[in-house]
């Protein structure tokens, strides 16, 4: 997982009036908290976040008032309709320090022959692991995998130094059967008539 390095402003400025503001400029309010310091309101060049932030699970050094702080996103708030950003929550992390974030389940392979459907159960694993290789994602195969097939959140591999938080017997995947649509009744007694 890499860095990416964002420079940050402490704001002084606050409610919705600054908020407005600081978005004009290019910027997105954000609060930066955790290890028991203050928090810390700054703001953050809104286009190299968001750029950022496409990224699952982003390590992002910010660079406070030439202090270097690691965090990553706890919350992301943007506009319902155009999508911008419009505030961000940043949990500190340390090197070596454990956190649990949400990984993204990702399928790979082709079913067993015949007419079935994938039903993603879960769509994330909550996992716990170093701040600093927080996985992407995790690929689970369903090659040759049959109607009534299950895959759980214990049977799917992890990366090295991460550990499941999610139940270990939730389903996270199911093989279902399709099935086919009958044909209406009404067109065929229509047909005769």
């Amino acid at each position: 997982m890499a860095e990416i390095k964002l420079a940050a402003s402490v704001r002084t400025e606050f409610g919705k009036g600054a908020a407005r503001a600081i978005r004009r400029d290019g910027q997105v309010p954000a609060v930066v908290y955790g290890h028991g310091a203050e928090p810390a309101h700054v703001t953050l060049p809104a286009h190299d976040l968001a750029l950022a932030l496409r990224t699952p699970n982003v390590l992002l050094s910010l660079d406070v008032d030439g202090k270097n702080e690691l965090a990553i996103p706890k919350a992301v708030q943007r506009d319902a309709i155009k999508g911008f950003l419009i505030h961000v929550d940043l949990l500190l992390v340390r090197r070596g320090e454990k956190v649990t974030v949400e990984v993204v389940v990702e399928t790979e392979g082709d079913l067993a022959p015949g007419s079935f459907l994938v039903e993603n159960v879960l769509n994330t694993l909550s996992v716990e692991t170093e701040a600093t290789h927080i996985p992407t994602s995790v690929t689970v195969s369903i090659e040759g995998l049959e109607a009534g097939n299950s895959i759980l959140a214990k049977d799917i591999e992890l990366p090295a130094g991460t550990t499941l938080v999610t139940d270990p017997d939730a389903v996270v995947i199911q093989i279902l059967a399709a099935q086919a649509e009958e044909p209406a009744a009404d067109a065929a007694e229509g047909a005769e008539a």
